[in-house]
C-alpha cells in the first residue's frame, strides 16, 4: 500500500489472479450448493403459488376471488423487484456474504408466516416480503458466484445454477400433488403446508452458507486486503492438501486500486449510460426479451392446454414435467459451450433458434395441426434452447460491469425484466387465449414473442462481449483501478 497520484491509498493485489488460477475444489462445490439454491427456491415458490391458487378460492381456505388470487402472484413479483433494487445497493456497499444471509433469512421468515395468514391482506404483505428476499438473492448471489468461481468455469457454473429454477418448479409441482390432495391433508391445512416447503429447504441451506466466506474481490476493493489474502490462502491450502501443485502467479497480473469506495448513484449512471452504453443496451435487451417470452408462455401454458386441447386441470402437471425437464436440461447440457464456443455465438444461437422454433410452432398451432402432446414437445425443444439463453442473460449482466456496481446492475436489469415480462406478458397472453375457440390472437402473440426473442439474439450478435474464460477485471476494470508500472494494464 502507498499513496498514489490520486492522493489516496493504493493497493496492489494478486487476489483476482489467484482466484482465477484455482482448480475446481470442494470449496467451489460449497459455493454451488450454498448459493445456487436461490433459483430452486424461486421456482418452487412460483409453482407452489400457481398450484394453490384454485385452493385459495375455496371457503375451507381463504375464500378468495380469482382476482385476489392473481394479485397474490403479482405482489410476489413486485416484491422481487423491490428486494432486488434495495439489496442490490446494499450488497455493493456492505458485502455479498452479509446480504445473502439477510435475504435468505427474510425469505424463510416471510414465506413461513405467509402460511399462517388469516386474511388476504396478511397474505399479501408476507408474500411481498418473501419475494423481496428472493429478489435480493438474485443480486447478492450472482455477484458472489461470479467473483468466487474461477474464470475457466464461470460461464457454465453460472448458467447451470440459474437453470435450476426449473428443478425447484419440478419439486413444487410434485409436492403440491401431495399437500393439496384433500384425501391426504385437509384443504384448510394443505395450502399452508405448501408455503412451509421452501423455508424447510432454506433452513438447511442457511446452515451451509455460514461456512461461505465474503468475496475476496469485494474485500480487496474495499481496502481489506489482509482479509482477502487470508481467504485465498485458506482455499489454496485445501488445494495443496490434495497434493495439487499451484503455479506461482506472475506479479505482472497484479491489479492496482486506489482509494477504494462504493459507487455513488452518479457514478452508476455515468458507468451505465456514458462509459458502457452498448453493454447497457445488451443487458436490457437480453433480460427483457427472455423474460417476455418466458412469462408469456409459462403463465399461459395451463390455459392453452385447457382451452385449446381440453386437458383436464388435474392432468396439466403431466405436461408440465417434460416442459420443466427441457428447461432444466438446456443450461446443464449447453452451459459449457458458453465457455468454449463463446458467449457471442451461443447467446445468438440460443435466442435466435428458439425464436425461430416458436414461430414455426405458431404456424402449426394456427393450422390446428398440434395436439397437447406435440405442443408440449415443441415447448420442450424451444425452451431447451431458450432456458440456456435466459440463464446467460443473468451471467452477462453480472460480468460486464465493474465490481463496484455489479449487484446494482443485476438488480436494475432484473427489475426491468420482471416489470415487463413478469407483470405485462402474462396478462397480455391470458387475454389472447380467450375462450379457446379462435387461435388467431394467440398465434399473433406467439409470432410477436418469436420476433422479440430473435431480436434479442440479433442484438447480442452485434453487442455481446467475448467474456469467456477472462478475468472479471479484464472484462470491466474496477472504477477504482489505477495504472501503475509493473501492474496489470486495466
Amino acid at each position: 500500500m502507498d499513496i498514489g497520484a490520486h492522493g489516496g491509498r493504493q493497493f496492489r493485489s494478486l487476489v483476482p489472479a489467484r482466484l482465477d488460477r484455482l482448480p475446481w475444489t470442494r470449496f467451489h462445490w460449497l459455493i454451488v450448493i450454498g448459493l445456487g439454491v436461490s433459483w430452486i427456491l424461486d421456482g418452487l415458490e412460483i409453482q407452489i403459488v400457481s398450484s394453490v391458487s384454485p385452493v385459495l378460492q375455496q371457503h375451507a381456505a381463504l375464500g378468495l376471488s380469482a382476482t385476489a388470487v392473481g394479485f397474490v402472484g403479482t405482489v410476489y413479483l413486485l416484491g422481487e423487484v423491490a428486494g432486488a433494487l434495495v439489496f442490490g445497493r446494499i450488497t455493493d456497499r456492505l458485502g455479498r456474504r452479509r446480504v445473502f444471509m439477510w435475504t435468505l433469512g427474510l425469505y424463510l421468515v416471510a414465506s413461513g408466516v405467509a402460511g399462517l395468514s388469516p386474511t388476504l391482506w396478511f397474505l399479501l404483505v408476507f408474500r411481498f416480503l418473501a419475494g423481496a428476499g428472493i429478489g435480493g438473492e438474485y443480486s447478492a448471489i450472482n455477484s458472489a458466484i461470479d467473483e468466487l468461481i474461477p474464470s475457466y468455469y464461470r460461464g457454465r457454473v453460472d448458467i447451470a445454477i440459474n437453470g435450476t429454477y426449473w428443478f425447484g418448479a419440478m419439486i413444487g409441482s410434485a409436492l403440491s400433488v401431495v399437500v393439496l390432495n384433500p384425501h391426504l391433508i385437509p384443504v384448510a391445512w394443505g395450502w399452508r403446508i405448501g408455503f412451509f416447503i421452501g423455508p424447510v429447504i432454506g433452513l438447511v441451506v442457511l446452515a451451509i452458507r455460514r461456512h461461505i466466506p465474503e468475496s475476496p474481490r469485494w474485500l480487496m476493493l474495499h481496502g481489506r486486503e489482509a482479509e482477502a489474502e487470508h481467504i485465498v490462502d485458506q482455499i489454496e491450502g485445501q488445494v495443496a492438501a490434495r497434493g495439487v501443485r499451484l503455479d506461482p502467479v506472475d506479479d505482472r497480473q497484479a491489479i492496482v486500486l486506489h482509494s477504494p469506495r462504493s459507487a455513488t448513484y452518479g457514478q452508476i449512471a455515468r458507468t451505465l449510460f456514458r462509459d458502457y452504453p452498448q453493454r447497457t443496451v445488451l443487458g436490457f435487451s437480453m433480460m427483457v426479451t427472455q423474460s417476455f417470452l418466458y412469462n408469456a408462455i409459462f403463465f399461459s401454458y395451463a390455459l392453452v392446454l385447457d382451452h385449446f386441447y381440453g386437458v383436464a386441470p388435474d392432468q396439466i402437471g403431466l405436461y408440465f414435467f417434460p416442459f420443466a425437464v427441457g428447461n432444466l436440461a438446456g443450461p446443464l447440457l449447453l452451459g459449457s459451450l458458453f465457455d468454449t464456443v463463446g458467449r457471442r455465438r451461443m447467446i445468438t444461437f440460443t435466442y435466435c433458434v428458439s425464436g425461430l422454433l416458436l414461430g414455426v410452432s405458431a404456424w402449426f398451432f394456427h393450422q390446428g395441426l398440434l395436439t397437447a402432446t406435440t405442443q408440449t414437445v415443441f415447448w420442450c425443444v424451444i425452451f431447451f434452447l431458450a432456458s440456456a439463453g435466459a440463464s446467460s442473460a443473468y451471467l452477462t449482466v453480472s460480468e460486464i460491469f465493474p465490481i463496484e456496481l455489479r449487484g446494482q446492475a443485476i438488480a436494475f436489469f432484473f427489475a426491468i425484466s420482471q416489470l415487463v415480462g413478469g407483470v405485462a406478458a402474462p396478462a397480455i397472453f391470458a387475454s389472447l387465449v380467450g375462450s379457446g375457440r379462435n387461435p388467431g390472437p394467440l398465434t399473433a402473440g406467439y409470432v410477436v414473442g418469436a420476433a422479440v426473442m430473435f431480436l434479442g439474439g440479433a442484438i447480442a450478435w452485434r453487442l455481446a462481449v467475448n467474456a469467456e474464460r477472462k478475468p472479471l477485471e479484464d472484462i470491466a476494470p474496477p472504477l477504482s483501478a489505477a495504472a501503475e508500472p509493473g501492474g496489470r494494464a486495466v
